[in-house]
């Protein structure tokens, strides 16, 4: 799907076009291949450059050529309750035009596309790219706080119970992490990169930087490297935690095996004293009130082993 925007020049406003203009943002999503050979023919950037973030595995990098800059990043996306993954991002920056594109809706570009007055404008598109940047960083911290919460409840769950579905739900958590570990490093490359191109005269068409692009771009990288701080600390918790609730969870085992095997004990001596007395063969006790005293014995012996594998704690 095609979508064109442009920033009002005087009030900053986003207004949805229904043709392309220059100083226009072009927001593919999704987009079918007459989509990507029609901006691709109105733009100059070949189809292949348009297609290249439509691959589900395909790695951050910068891509700079004499006519357009291609920046692909990998945003953090929430695929149900617990199922944080990343998706690539493709963002082309032409002469006149401004494009992303993008396999899914997307958080980030969905809250600059609302209408209403914002922050950016279409035509700085060097900025543009840099809020964009910056938006994916900063989600990846609320991502990573949420998965933060999202543990401690499953912590709490765990220690009323354990079960199968809490286990679960920790290893869909630590495989997001581990998703936003990679994404987050190959993130951080692509910003160095970006961050050495301001110095580069013959890129002063495509990506043009003044002084508050490169704040904005310097801030991006330190909410990367935070990100990637606690996405290293919250992995080091999590595995910690896997390892001793694993651990919990034999022990617990190994503590009904030894409960079980006692009370298969105690049940056991009745049944052999009453053998005994069960046998067609003269016994003890055969004609006074046999049943009786055998049924004493039975209950002290039952009660004696019984106190004796308390003692022991395997009761």
């Amino acid at each position: 799907m095609l979508r064109i925007y442009k920033t009002n020049c005087e009030a900053l406003r986003v207004l949805s076009l229904a043709a392309v203009e220059k100083g226009a943002w072009l927001s593919l999503t999704s987009p079918g291949a007459e989509e990507l050979s029609a901006v691709a023919a109105l733009t100059g950037v070949p189809a292949d450059a348009l297609r290249a973030a439509l691959d589900e595995e395909e790695r951050s990098r910068v891509e700079i050529e004499e006519n357009f800059a291609l920046v692909i990043t990998n945003a953090p996306i929430l695929r149900g309750q617990d199922g944080y993954d990343t998706l690539p991002l493709g963002i082309v920056l032409t002469k006149d035009y401004f494009i992303t594109v993008c396999l899914e809706k997307h958080q980030v570009l969905e809250e600059f596309a609302a209408e209403g007055p914002r922050a950016f404008s279409t035509y700085k598109k060097t900025r543009f790219l840099f809020q964009i940047l910056y938006k994916s960083a900063t989600l990846y911290l609320k991502y990573l706080k949420q998965i933060n919460r999202r543990t401690d409840e499953i912590e709490r769950d765990l220690r009323r119970s354990v079960k199968n579905e809490e286990i679960f739900q920790l290893l869909e958590l630590q495989k997001g992490l581990t998703y936003f570990t990679a994404s987050l490093r190959s993130n951080g490359i692509v910003l160095e990169k970006l961050l050495r191109l301001r110095s580069n005269q013959q890129l002063q068409h495509l990506i043009t930087m003044y002084e508050e692009d490169e704040d904005l771009l310097e801030d991006v990288i330190i909410e990367n490297k935070q990100a990637i701080e606690m996405v290293e600390m919250y992995g080091h918790v999590l595995s910690g935690m896997m390892g001793a609730f694993t651990s919990i969870i034999s022990n617990n085992l190994n503590m009904v095996i030894k409960f079980l095997a006692s009370v298969t004990i105690i049940l056991a001596i009745p049944t052999m004293i009453s053998s005994f007395w069960g046998m067609n063969v003269d016994v003890p006790f055969g004609e006074n009130n046999g049943f009786a005293y055998v049924s004493i014995i039975i209950a002290v012996t039952t009660g004696l082993s019984a106190f004796g594998l308390w003692r022991k704690g395997l009761l």
